[in-house]
């Protein structure tokens, strides 16, 4: 096709047409040179969705040669998870809509993906589909970045766990980083050991103990000596999990040896959520201590009423339904007073540990044993046999006094006061219940005076 000024201005005003030069017919070759100098990639398929032509930025973006790519099915290239909503598209767009800005995910050459943004339309004439490709990954790894920062600080204050917390972590990194095997380690505040709150395999979708390669590569991740690992089957990517503090943990993935190994800029990405995730864990252990200190006893870590209060009210919820028995205990340690008086305050606290610590070797671990204040303990029973069964209880509790308390190298025998409530033959509801107890006991405590 032959075209000229004279076609173009041929009706422009101050031009004499006699004066007009045709243009050089453009070459093939020169087209396809000036297609070359274009950063975005342009690409020809045909009806059967194959590659008939691509400019040379195509093997900056797929990482192919334009001689490795013409002949080639362009959805073998796709994604798999893209390929239905791709092809999807390519049928709208040989229907004769023109199809802007569509995303979709690329495998390069190297095994990399690639997010590319398409601009296409059909050419009904020709029979092809002529698209042009840009390479928009810097920007959607950004607009990642920042959606995963935002989700695990959302995450952070909603979470009401930490395994809730831990789970929705997951869910983020395997948007961002596609892995098999995911896994948090975290260094144990009291004793130093690493320990695995969640490691999950991407198989079986269920918490699992971790592998002595798992464990090795998050220890080797904490102390500094290893960040991204290729092996013959897999490829490991890790991040320490750092606070003002110091390292608190590692996270680790791995994906199989036929997936795309992990790169250099999918280290860093993870480096850079792995101080979200840091900051996350950190606040829910906050919450957590917190919680800890709302509902329990910072001497002896036991229920304090408030909990007590709660467990009684959901104990009596069961009794009323299942008609299951249910009984309180009431303790008040005899001549405490003395202990403390004798021996100090420290002597004493340590005495109520161990008393804690007692009475806890007493019951199941489906009862509960709550400090109430002083030197005064409450000892909730369930049964579904007769309450007689919780009267061994009781004295049980008494016989485990028999024995003296070794505090500091002192031997101190001391008693408790016991009183019993029964449901519902004492009461209905916890005051009352708790009310008897504590008259009953009081009752024991005047008469041994």
């Amino acid at each position: 096709m032959t075209h000229t000024t004279r076609d173009r201005h041929a009706a422009a005003p101050g031009l004499n047409p006699d004066e007009i030069q045709p243009m050089p017919r453009h070459s093939d070759a020169l087209c396809a040179s000036v297609v070359d100098l274009l950063l975005d990639a342009v690409c020809v398929v045909d009806a059967e969705g194959h590659f008939v032509f691509v400019s040379a930025a195509c093997e900056a973006v797929f990482g192919y040669t334009p001689e490795e790519m013409v002949g080639r099915r362009m959805i073998e290239m796709v994604a798999p998870e893209d390929r239905d909503r791709t092809l999807q598209a390519a049928q709208r767009i040989m229907s004769g809509q023109t199809h802007l800005h569509f995303e979709n995910r690329y495998l390069r050459k190297d095994g990399r993906r690639v997010d590319i943004m398409w601009s296409a339309r059909w050419s009904p004439s020709d029979r092809l589909r002529i698209a042009v490709a840009r390479d928009v990954t810097a920007r959607k790894r950004a607009e990642s970045m920042q959606a995963a920062t935002y989700a695990i600080s959302e995450a952070a204050h909603a979470a009401e766990d930490m395994p809730a917390l831990l789970q929705k972590i997951h869910q983020v990194i395997g948007q961002l980083l596609p892995c098999h095997h995911f896994a948090v380690a975290l260094v144990d505040e009291a004793n130093g050991q690493l320990g695995f709150p969640y490691c999950v395999d991407g198989a079986v979708q269920a918490p699992e103990p971790p592998t002595a390669a798992v464990v090795a590569f998050c220890h080797e991740v904490i102390r500094g000596e290893q960040a991204r690992l290729g092996g013959d089957s897999t490829s490991w990517l890790g991040a320490p999990l750092t606070t003002q503090k110091g390292v608190m943990g590692a996270v680790g993935l791995n994906r199989h040896a036929q997936d795309a190994p992990y790169t250099e800029e999918d280290r860093e990405l993870l480096q850079y959520v792995s101080t979200q995730i840091a900051s996350a864990i950190e606040r829910q252990r906050l919450y957590a201590r917190l919680r800890h200190m709302a509902q329990y006893d910072e001497l002896t870590d036991l229920p304090n009423r408030g909990c007590l209060q709660d467990r009684l009210d959901m104990a009596l919820a069961r009794a009323r339904r299942e008609h299951r028995h249910l009984s309180l205990l009431y303790l008040d340690l005899d001549k405490f007073k003395q202990v403390n008086d004798d021996w100090g305050h420290a002597t004493g606290d340590r005495l109520l540990k161990a008393v804690a610590h007692r009475l806890k070797g007493c019951v199941r671990a489906s009862d509960t044993v709550a400090r109430m204040s002083g030197d005064e303990f409450v000892v909730l029973l369930e049964s579904s046999h007769p309450p007689e069964g919780n009267g061994v209880v009781a004295h049980k509790i008494s016989e485990a006094f028999d024995a003296p308390f070794d505090i500091d190298g002192q031997r101190l025998h001391i008693r408790p006061s016991l009183g019993v409530a029964l449901y519902p033959e004492h009461g209905t509801d916890g005051q009352q219940l708790l009310r008897h107890a504590d008259n009953a006991m009081y009752v024991v405590k005047h008469s041994r005076r």
